[in-house]
């Protein structure tokens, strides 16, 4: 594969994301925060794939284990201690995400009883559930890259905990939903609004998951998730996903890329998915270019939120190679093409974020200060992007 040549930029930022956040050397109690750790995951394996250096895998594997061991157990200063799952030392050992994992977040969560404060819990510890998917998907490439079922088999237990405890029946249409935020032991919705994507997001990651399952037989019906997966296709139907939010416009052009690297492994039948996918990315593109958002000074502006932006770029233009090579695979090719041609032309504006946080003085003002780690770790994705992507 053609060396990337911002792979030693990418090697600097993670570096110090490993130092800043005591995973490399270890700082107990290091700082973890798990969106931010799923993209760090995929960074850390993508320098090792890109220069062979061993350190980059460790670094990948000592990361996913870190995790494990913060979020998936209680915080410091909560009441309750051990294993969000309940499980005891050595069974939580072999089942890390049993019961789910913490965002993160400095403050505990909102006890039951206290008043719901909308701006504080933004700052609250809980599960969120899109973070969570984030997560399986880390799992799943360390498996991939490594070879070791037990990373995949983490991941599938994670969705089945995930699943259960965040899908719920609603009383009025009896319809199901997913609840965006919930306590750390998964007992009680914090935040009962649904994601927009979250469907979406669960839909794909849990179909990754299934097709690339490889524990032994008699594992396999306990980590099925099949009859999970046709709940969320079931919650996905007929849905808009068109968003003005440049980290909501990326993700939906990654889910569109994973759509068409599963329909190339004989996923069929979501021909349509993925040319809805990005006309809707095409149209929640140009209606947030006209905001000129883009423009305006840094100290206006979420870094991250625009790399998420940047790295669904990156993935429109992985589709086109996919779609040239594998045209068989897609019946809908005269539509995908002229859509991905029409995504195409929007290149540049991936380039300008990125040469834009390049500006050092662009990075010294607050708003990216007072989220330095998460948009590290996306500034990195962005220059080199494949290994969130998965493509080899």
């Amino acid at each position: 594969m053609k060396q990337n040549i911002s792979l030693p930029l990418v090697r600097q930022i993670m570096t110090d994301f490993a130092e800043q956040s005591g995973l490399s050397p270890v700082r107990r109690p290091p700082s973890r925060y798990l969106w931010t750790d799923a993209f760090g995951v995929c960074n850390f394996l993508e320098l090792y794939r890109q220069s062979g250096d061993t350190i980059f895998k460790s670094l990948a594997l000592s990361l996913v284990d870190q995790v494990h061991e913060t979020l998936g157990r209680h915080r410091q200063d909560d009441t309750r201690s051990g294993w969000i799952s309940g499980l005891g030392e050595d069974e939580g050992r072999l089942h890390p995400t049993a019961g789910g994992l913490r965002i993160g977040k400095e403050m505990n969560e909102r006890g039951p009883g206290v008043p719901f404060d909308e701006q504080m819990e933004w700052d609250r510890d809980g599960q969120y559930y899109h973070y969570l998917t984030k997560w399986m998907h880390a799992l799943q490439c360390v498996a991939t890259a490594t070879s070791e079922a037990v990373y995949s088999r983490w991941a599938r237990e994670l969705a089945k905990k995930v699943h259960a405890g965040f899908v719920f029946t609603s009383a009025d249409d009896g319809r199901r939903y997913i609840h965006w935020k919930m306590s750390i032991d998964l007992s009680r919705p914090l935040v009962p609004s649904m994601g927009l994507h979250d469907p979406l997001e669960g839909f794909i990651t849990y179909s990754r998951l299934q097709a690339e399952r490889s524990d032994e037989t008699q594992e396999s019906p306990r980590l099925d998730l099949a009859r999970e997966i046709q709940e969320l296709a079931d919650m996905c139907s007929g849905r808009s996903w068109t968003t003005e939010d440049p980290l909501g416009i990326g993700g939906l052009l990654c889910n569109g890329l994973q759509v068409a690297q599963l329909m190339i492994r004989d996923w069929s039948g979501q021909d349509q998915l993925l040319l809805d996918l990005l006309e809707s990315s095409l149209l929640g593109l140009e209606s947030f270019l006209k905001t000129n958002t883009l423009l305006i000074p840094a100290h206006y502006r979420l870094a991250f939120r625009e790399f998420g932006l940047s790295i669904g770029l990156h993935a429109v233009e992985r589709l086109k190679e996919l779609l040239r090579k594998e045209s068989d695979s897609f019946k809908e090719s005269t539509a995908l093409h002229r859509c991905i041609e029409e995504l195409m032309r929007y290149q540049p504006v991936g380039e300008q974020i990125e040469k834009f946080w390049q500006d050092e003085a662009n990075r010294e003002v607050d708003t990216w200060r007072a989220h330095r780690a998460i948009n590290m770790v996306m500034q990195a994705t962005s220059l080199a992007p494949d290994g969130f992507l998965q493509v080899a």
